[in-house]
């Protein structure tokens, strides 16, 4: 069988752990926060409604599509296409490329944030795997202008932070919703993830600058990551509703179907 992303592919041992999953949310979700492109994120109403359902969305069909052979997963990015392209059918705009280009960035940059926060650094070979693999993804969707190296992407996404992120009332309510729904403590250790691996400039406009407390404890994490304690410390610090979701995460993910952006 053809897969999508080879099976001994590192993109897969990124996106085949949850607490790695864990920290690539949370990157996006403090960059869509800055992102000039997020009100497409409220037209449908479902981000500011429920902003964690939103995203684990998104991380669904990420994982759709690294775990899926290569007509499964090209099903899974023409469906995401669909659907984008119903809402702008909607709305009577298109999505700027640039705004896709920024999604398409953020899951290649966090991915990689991500695992080396919690594992350990990535060869050169396997970030470049890593820009490859969701360059795939991008071009399946059509998305114009997408580098064709990893040097290259380097260069447009430092391009794309600097031109592309402002804070913005959409900031002020997306920040408020995460703290509503994810309750006081919860909201609190969201943001100690974020300082963690958020770049600068989006953690400046964020007003997240200073240490976080969390990197003392990320030592600790290595060697501690596969104690049933751990595990249990780790799903107890999440809403409940949200627990099996999150515990999913470190399986192989069963087909999704289509809904609604």
């Amino acid at each position: 069988m053809e897969y999508f992303v080879a099976k001994q592919s590192v993109v897969r041992t990124i996106w085949g752990k949850a607490d790695t999953v864990l920290f690539i949310f949370a990157g996006a979700a403090a960059e869509f926060a800055v992102n000039k492109a997020v009100d497409w994120l409220y037209f449908t109403g479902r981000l500011p409604a429920d902003p964690l359902a939103r995203l684990f969305s998104t991380v669904e069909y990420a994982r759709q599509i690294v775990f899926a052979d290569r007509i499964g997963a090209e099903r899974a990015i023409d469906t995401i296409a669909a659907i984008h392209g119903a809402v702008e059918a909607k709305r009577g705009q298109s999505i700027p490329a640039w705004a896709y280009r920024d999604v398409l960035y953020m899951l290649i940059d966090y991915s990689i944030r991500a695992f080396e926060l919690l594992d350990r650094p990535l060869t050169e070979p396997e970030r470049t795997e890593v820009f490859e693999v969701f360059c795939r993804v991008g071009q399946r969707m059509g998305i114009p202008e997408l580098p064709t190296t990893y040097p290259a992407w380097l260069a447009d996404r430092e391009h794309h932070l600097a031109q592309d992120l402002v804070h913005s009332r959409f900031t002020t309510d997306l920040y408020y919703q995460y703290r509503k729904h994810l309750g006081p403590v919860r909201y609190q250790l969201l943001l100690q993830g974020q300082r963690l691996v958020a770049p600068p400039l989006v953690l400046n406009l964020l007003q997240l600058r200073g240490p976080s407390w969390l990197q003392s404890v990320v030592p600790l994490y290595r060697h501690t990551q596969h104690l049933a304690l751990s595990k249990w410390v780790k799903t107890s610090l999440l809403p409940p509703t949200y627990r099996a979701q999150i515990q999913a995460l470190d399986l192989e993910p069963a087909p999704v179907r289509a809904r609604a952006a």
